[in-house]
């Protein structure tokens, strides 16, 4: 089905989704369709440790972490972590527990090319990934690759990061080479996880690697990615698709953007735009081979106020790289004349799916721009808008992440009705709790009850294509900018212990009987009757 057909029936689609979504508190009793993949995701800076083992390279969060003063609350880091670089069999001795039926990792690019570069490749560090990946396998778990999850190698950083175009064929390296590594096995591929958080956190707000503020990165950054993530979509798909058959998509991180007053049409209009920039910055290109209005509105004010000089579009042949998918026997890119034939526009698009990272919801309002914001309000700079939280929502122990359900759905028929009813794979949904909490974790058990069923009610009710749901994480490991101060694992890891023993909580007890029984059947659930 090509995506102008999908299009043409987005305005009856929205109207039945209207009329769908207003039951937020009424719990929906039924299951996913068979097929429908359960399972985890983590990554391999927080997971893996053995930070400077059998030849990996350091990583620009191996230099973040180990900063004076630590930019860590707790001073921590991963050089540890949860060990799984040595008790990876316990990992998927755990998964096989709670009835995972696919876990998606990252590779760590300095473990199998500790520079950076195709031309010193690790064969500790493919050994690794291969004996990972075969596990799985033996135990009936599909093993799903993220190619990149932020942990840049540093001796690329110090050429100068993701805002550098030249980064951009190091990637494609790297990526070519997994690819014929281990994509006999491998059949799903994530490019890039949450890049709008890497190049937003990494290039602004300095909270994560490699903790820069300038805005001009950031922009580069995200260009950079998106060509990054279009050119190795293209490899895989003349190189590997034919021969491997798998699927290539990229994971963004994306909030519910909720308008303060539904019926102020001005909250309503600020919440719109922010989605589009949330979201779309990224994943408007990836379908469409251009910026949106919005991300092209707001690079006009960033020009404004002299923050940056990143491009506003994309060239003809980068257009196209991103865009077009089969254009046969067509390769001079610099003519458009190939827009005036549609039949050769077979599939538009560098993307066979999308995968989705969520986990809560904003308020939304229209605020003023000031010259105090350049200081460093960067939301009101760039959008126009401020953010904040009903206070009614329960909290959890990151301030801005609290559980609000019925976003989750909202979130999904989104990006249903604006990008042509794409196949979506949750990759992250997790609820952070206090270490204090123990294997009780009953707060988490309800947010992944109750997230889930939202989910279902997307599927079930509204016609939404999800077809895989991956929590996060499996483990309590290290936490990004909060180091061990938070956690979202549904297994306890006690790191004062040289050995790092594994304990089940409440939640993965949860999390099993969901799992087996594909959603909610009936309602006699013991763990999950929770009020």
């Amino acid at each position: 089905m090509s995506i102008f057909y999908k299009f043409t029936n987005l305005i009856a689609f929205a109207t039945l989704v209207s009329n769908s979504t207003c039951q937020e508190d009424t719990f929906l009793y039924d299951t996913f369709p068979p097929g429908f993949q359960w399972g985890f995701s983590s990554s391999s800076y927080q997971i893996e440790g053995a930070w400077k083992e059998d030849g990996k390279g350091v990583n620009i969060w191996d230099t973040f972490v180990h900063r004076i003063p630590s930019p860590i609350p707790d001073k921590s880091n991963a050089d540890i972590g949860c060990d799984s670089y040595h008790k990876y069999d316990h990992d998927v001795s755990l998964l096989k527990y709670i009835g995972a039926g696919v876990y998606r990792f990252s590779l760590s690019w300095t473990r199998i090319l500790p520079t950076g570069r195709i031309d010193q490749i690790n064969p500790a560090g493919i050994r690794y990934y291969n004996n990972l990946i075969n596990l799985l396998l033996a135990n009936g778990i599909e093993p799903m690759i993220t190619l990149h999850h932020w942990d840049l190698p540093q001796p690329l950083q110090d050429l100068g990061g993701w805002p550098n175009e030249n980064v951009i064929q190091h990637y494609s390296n790297f990526a070519n080479l997994a690819f014929h590594t281990f994509g006999d096995r491998v059949k799903k591929w994530i490019t890039f996880s949450e890049p709008n958080v890497m190049c937003l956190n990494g290039y602004i707000t300095r909270t994560y690697a490699p903790g820069h503020k300038n805005v001009n990165e950031a922009i580069n950054c995200a260009r950079n990615v998106i060509i990054s993530h279009a050119r190795v979509y293209r490899i895989y798909d003349r190189v590997f698709r034919p021969l491997q058959g798998g699927k290539v998509g990229m994971s963004l991180s994306s909030y519910w953007l909720q308008p303060k007053d539904p019926q102020n049409p001005e909250h309503r209009k600020s919440a719109e735009f922010w989605m589009h920039i949330e979201w779309g910055l990224f994943a408007f290109p990836i379908v469409f081979g251009s910026y949106n209005d919005e991300t092209k509105q707001l690079l006009g004010k960033l020009r404004k106020f002299k923050l940056t000089s990143a491009p506003v579009e994309f060239t003809a042949e980068e257009s196209v790289e991103i865009k077009v998918l089969n254009i046969p026997n067509y390769t001079n890119y610099e003519s458009k004349d190939f827009l005036k034939c549609p039949h050769v526009l077979q599939i538009l698009g560098s993307y066979d799916f999308w995968g989705l990272n969520h986990y809560s919801t904003y308020l939304v309002e229209p605020t003023k721009v000031t010259t105090s914001i350049l200081h460093g309000d960067f939301i009101g700079l760039f959008l126009g808008a401020k953010i904040s939280f009903d206070p009614t929502w329960p909290k959890s122990a990151i301030p801005h992440t609290p559980s609000v359900p019925w976003g989750f759905r909202k979130m999904l028929n989104w990006i249903n009705q604006g990008y042509g009813s794409p196949e979506i794979y949750i990759m992250e949904n997790g609820y952070p709790d206090s270490p204090n909490t123990g294997l009780e974790d009953v707060a988490r058990v309800k947010f992944h009850r109750d997230y889930i069923n939202e989910m279902l009610k997307a599927v079930k009710i509204d016609g939404v294509q999800v077809t895989m749901y991956t929590a996060w994480g499996l483990l309590d490991c290290f936490e990004w900018s909060y180091g061990y101060t938070v956690n979202f694992g549904v297994v306890y890891v006690n790191h004062s212990h040289p050995e790092r023993p594994r304990t089940p909580k409440l939640s993965a007890t949860c999390l099993q009987q969901i799992f087996s029984d594909n959603g909610f059947p009936h309602e006699n659930f013991s763990p999950l009757k929770i009020n």
